[in-house]
């Protein structure tokens, strides 16, 4: 049957059902890079602020490293776990970054941070289980989850506490439920709020206390313009920390991450990785290797992003983004558009079809409360963040 008879772009009806596990909701932020490119590939001029992606490509020593291996290595499956050499180096970097002691054997190489967390959450969440996610959020957290039959339980957070929780929360949700654990990201996405080392340890000792595993999201890691970040790992042995050399690193589309987990669970991850996926693209991890020698390209482009942070923060608000919280982290600035509009899904595309500069509703973040926030990511040249301001600026007087 070819598009004439089904439509262009119109696949024909399935024939059976699809699983209920897969009714999960969209990444919305997806949908809005391909709203975005379209218009792009049509012919307007978009200014992308709407997808985590650093503008800039790998740093230079990646590259070389990935042309010696493409003319000197077989590149065939590594071990499940990874190239020794790479376990290696991520745990060298634990002790050079955070003087944390993490033994090689700790680390799991995996298919980007997304691979991290279906691990993860297989290895220590049965069907029913419940995990709590702070909102504003990651969705993908929360859709996972859903895939694969646990529950996401929500802590409702604001900007009074920076968008972070806080053991009160852990300690509510407990009562009279069982809970499994509580996952967070700090720096955070989409609000780029950070927690402190002080309340970092108390949500740690939260989780000991109340017999909760606790999962770290730490891809935000050296994208930070005050405080650094500090990992779990400095407060809890039984955490699991989940990186990625997507951020920090500028590898989006290398998908290349890690884990650090508990010595106990180790022989568990390795099983199902094993089973889900052999083992993470071997150039890839070649190339991440080297990534850890390029801190110096890596810090000039973080510098770019501590610029573009400060220009939005003083450039926005002439806008009518009048309220956004500073980020201590990340590349977002999460914006309450409120006073401008109830449909953030309906204001963003009309922003983008009017202004060509796209951006992500706030319901991907919180179903509940994200109609009235937008989300602007800040990784794009200082230029083309300088223009999305004039624009916008424009585009509300």
């Amino acid at each position: 049957m070819d598009s004439t008879e089904t439509g262009v772009g119109k696949l024909p009806d399935l024939p059976r059902a699809v699983s209920r596990r897969s009714g999960i909701d969209p990444f919305i932020v997806m949908d809005v890079m391909r709203a975005a490119n379209e218009r792009e590939e049509a012919g307007s001029d978009i200014i992308h602020m709407e997808v985590g992606q650093p503008g800039t490509g790998a740093p230079r020593a990646v590259i070389e490293a990935t042309r010696t291996a493409l003319e000197t290595e077989r590149l065939g499956y590594t071990e499940a776990l990874g190239l020794p050499r790479l376990r290696e180096r991520i745990a060298a970097h634990y002790k050079d970054r955070y003087a944390v002691s993490v033994s090689p054997e700790q680390v799991v190489v995996t298919t980007g941070s997304s691979a991290g967390f279906i691990l993860a959450f297989l290895a220590i969440l049965d069907e029913g289980a419940r995990m709590a996610l702070p909102s504003p959020g990651y969705p993908c957290y929360r859709h996972i989850l859903r895939a694969l039959g646990a529950e996401p339980v929500t802590i409702e957070t604001d900007a009074s506490t920076r968008w972070v929780p806080v053991p009160a929360h852990l300690e509510t949700l407990s009562a009279g439920h069982e809970l499994h654990g509580l996952l967070l990201a700090s720096p955070a996405n989409p609000t780029g709020t950070m927690l402190t080392g002080p309340a970092l340890k108390d949500l740690c000792d939260a989780c000991e206390r109340l017999g909760l595993w606790f999962i770290s999201d730490e891809i935000y890691h050296g994208l930070d313009y005050g405080e650094p970040a500090q990992t779990a790992l400095a407060h809890s042995r039984n955490a699991i920390v989940i990186n990625s050399f997507s951020k920090y690193f500028s590898m989006t589309g290398w998908r290349i991450g890690w884990m650090i987990v508990p010595p106990g669970l180790l022989r568990t991850v390795e099983r199902l990785a094993q089973n889900l996926y052999i083992s993470a693209p071997t150039l890839s991890q070649h190339a991440a290797i080297a990534a850890f020698d390029a801190r110096d390209e890596l810090e000039t482009i973080k510098a770019g992003y501590a610029r573009n942070r400060e220009l939005l923060l003083e450039e926005l608000p002439k806008a009518g983004f009048t309220e956004i919280l500073p980020p201590d982290g990340a590349f977002y600035l999460y914006a309450d558009v409120g006073r401008l509009t109830n449909d953030s899904t309906a204001f963003a595309q009309r922003m983008l079809k009017e202004t060509g500069v796209a951006a992500t509703p706030g319901v991907d973040f919180d179903a509940a409360r994200g109609n009235r926030f937008l989300r602007f990511s800040y990784a794009g040249r200082t230029e083309e963040m300088a223009e999305a301001a004039k624009r916008l600026r424009a585009w509300l007087k």
